[in-house]
């Protein structure tokens, strides 16, 4: 197996972390007995020789001893490096282009060997079989040849899991060989009708959906909810693999990430290869999961409330019911629309989807609550090696904004060490929690000034008592600027944060502009000449130091200097050449935030109205700042309202659209469509 691996100088060659004098090694290991060592060879191998997908010379040398390895039947795991293979092919250099040869060169070496697939396509493993039809159909230059093995194997294969594999094989084959689509197709449709088994006939459907949609039965959804119901049965009656092993997950990240994952991780991907091929048909796929929610099998379900997540976070809809749905998923005991016990994976899955929903979980808020209710084991969650944070179930329920959140939360203030993110769940309440601020208060009193922890802990109780404008807590809040230690960990934030505070709520307390002043000299300069503004009212007094602040070389505080300059209004013209070299700025953002203070200092329309049009274009995260801008220009940012109907017309999420992804894309983009709005209205 090894033959010829000593004369190679991987000394000389590189991986991602220096010389590759330990491949030969991990090379080794890929082909022990012992399944510890075999899984530590692979995760080096993925580590550093082809680490985050990057070809390295020391890559390319590894590849004809990985053909050997996945060949020789001796060797177990062998699936793995036939995935490696497929991985490497497809992989890049180390500049991430094709010009530094990586991407060329690991390419051309698998496809060299690549009708070597064909034999593994017949492998007595079918992990192996599964692996090698993609390997086949992506690297062996033969379309015809390609096809015809992929058609024989189909009609001798009895793993399920193979057939899926081949099945996909050939919706890849037909997006890589168009001119020979339409027998691929034909094969796809023949595997979408009986007697074929209804899950390789949701598989072909999938194919179909994402090659040719054309193709498609008209009663889709119908047909594929029944499909599923087929497939459920199947399963319970022990005529296909088990889901899972049901051996019990520890209480662990670890397990808490387990339980995360679809117990039916085959439906899974059946269903995902479905929705994401129906793309924009969100009627379909509304329609779809509301078949999933509703199907007797808990693992269906499951798959449905993770299918959802993808879809409210990509799409524009009504989800009033499918949010319902999956509220019911919350359940303790027996649902009476499903008659069975609702497992701790689909309650943690819906309590994971729900609470990025923020108030579009409300038609899940009535479930939320009973859970909370219910469970007070799951108010608060505990963390052997970090503070406790608030449990998902009350989280999400804080996050719609459903007030009987705020009792709940009472509770958990008044433990001993209570959670270190709850003040940034209080802000999504609004006013109904007002009758946390005296404990929110106490809280705030009671953080250390001096501990690496007085961040984590600080600036979430700032933001609620911000939130809840509670002027009360302003001698609290003076007493974290006056004692701050100078070592604190991100000090600055801290005091920032404290200073948007007394923005707030500082008006009318005379010890407050004392320590504002002082604060106009340090590196919180531009917030602090905000909150000063806004508790005094005297331009003057600030405006020297937000002058000063458009000067500097530091990007962000010129964008905060430039917003409280956009408040002052005309009465900032002074800081007008700032703020007009700020438009000129290389940063989108930049730009935007002197534009938008140009408008609202010295109204100029003309100058302002290109800056903000081709920002909108360039960078979509952007665009609620916009937006807010056209609020304030009112008819002026007419020329641009084209921009807006088009935002409120597109179905798709717009951070999406630039490929963002995160916890709180769908709250930012309903607060974009709001801004929207209210600009066509102004």
């Amino acid at each position: 197996m090894f033959t010829g691996i000593d004369e190679v100088g991987w000394a000389s060659l590189r991986h991602a972390y220096g010389s590759a004098e330990d491949v030969p090694g991990m090379l080794r290991g890929l082909a022990s007995a012992d399944p510890v060592e075999r899984a530590t060879a692979l995760d080096g191998m993925y580590d550093a020789v082809h680490h985050q997908g990057i070809v390295y010379d020391a890559t390319l040398a590894c590849v004809p001893f990985l053909f050997t390895l996945a060949a020789c039947e001796q060797v177990a795991d062998r699936s793995g490096l036939v995935e490696l293979l497929i991985s490497i092919g497809r992989g890049h250099g180390p500049e991430g282009g094709a010009e530094d040869g990586g991407e060329a060169g690991a390419d051309a070496a698998v496809r060299a060997r690549a009708e070597e697939f064909a034999g593994l396509l017949g492998d007595r493993d079918p992990g192996v079989r599964r692996a090698a039809a993609e390997a086949l159909v992506r690297f062996l230059d033969q379309p015809p040849c390609v096809l015809d093995l992929l058609r024989q194997r189909i009609t001798v294969e009895r793993d399920d899991r193979v057939l899926l594999a081949l099945t996909e094989g050939l919706g890849l084959f037909v997006r890589h060989h168009p001119a020979h689509a339409p027998e691929a197709l034909d094969i796809l449709l023949t595997l979408g009708t009986p007697p074929y088994d209804p899950g390789l006939r949701l598989a072909a459907l999938g194919q179909l959906a994402g090659c040719a949609p054309e193709l498609l039965p008209a009663d889709l959804v119908p047909t594929v909810v029944e499909l599923l119901g087929e497939r459920s049965e199947r399963r319970r009656a022990g005529l296909s693999a088990p889901a899972e092993d049901g051996s019990p997950d520890p209480d662990s990240l670890a397990g808490r990430l387990r339980r995360l994952r679809p117990s039916d991780e085959e439906g899974a991907l059946l269903l995902r290869t479905l929705h994401t091929a129906l793309g924009d048909r969100v009627g379909d796929r509304i329609a779809l999961l509301e078949g999933q929610l509703t199907s007797p099998d808990p693992a269906d379900r499951c798959n449905g409330v993770w299918m959802a997540a993808g879809l409210l976070r990509e799409w524009r809809a009504d989800y009033a019911v499918p949010v319902g749905l999956i509220g019911e998923q919350l359940s303790t005991g027996a649902q009476p629309l499903l008659g069975a016990a609702v497992s701790d994976r689909s309650r943690d899955a819906a309590v994971s989807v729900l609470g990025d929903l923020f108030h579009l979980a409300a038609p899940a808020a009535d479930h939320l609550n009973a859970l909370v209710t219910a469970r007070a084991d799951l108010w608060i969650h505990r963390w052997q090696r970090r503070a406790p944070t608030l449990g998902g179930p009350l989280k999400a329920l804080a996050h719609s904004g459903d007030p009987r959140a705020t009792p709940v939360l009472a509770q958990v203030l008044a433990q001993p060490v209570p959670p270190v993110d709850l003040g940034r769940v209080i802000i999504h309440l609004g006013r109904s929690a007002a009758p946390l601020a005296p404990a929110l208060r106490h809280r705030l009193g009671l953080v250390p000034l001096d501990s690496p922890d007085t961040y984590d802990h600080a600036v979430p109780l700032l933001s609620a008592l911000t939130a809840l404008a509670d002027r009360e807590a302003v001698p609290e809040v003076l007493r974290l600027l006056g004692g701050l230690a100078d070592g604190v960990r991100l000090r600055h934030r801290v005091v920032e944060s404290a200073v948007r505070a007394l923005e707030v709520i500082g008006g009318g307390a005379e010890e407050v502009v004392p320590v504002l002043r002082g604060l106009l000299d340090s590196e919180c300069a531009g917030v602090a000449a905000g909150a000063l503004w806004s508790v005094e009212g005297d331009s003057p007094a600030v405006l020297p130091a937000l002058i000063r602040e458009l000067a500097g070389a530091d990007a962000g505080r010129r964008r905060v200097a430039a917003e409280v300059l956009g408040r002052l209004g005309a009465s900032a013209r002074a800081a007008t050449p700032g703020l007009a070299r700020m438009v000129g700025a290389d940063c989108v953002w930049e730009r935007v935030a002197g534009a938008s203070a140009l408008w609202r200092v010295g109204g100029e329309g003309e100058r302002v109205l290109p800056v903000l049009r081709s920002a909108w274009a360039e960078q979509p995260a952007v665009r609620g700042v916009v937006a807010a801008c056209l609020v304030d220009m009112g008819v002026a940012g007419a020329p641009l309202h084209d921009l807006v109907e088009a935002e409120l017309a597109s179905p798709r999420r717009h951070l999406v659209r630039s490929g963002g992804h995160g916890s709180h894309d769908v709250l930012d983009d309903e607060r974009l469509l709001e801004v929207c709005r209210e600009a066509l209205a102004g």
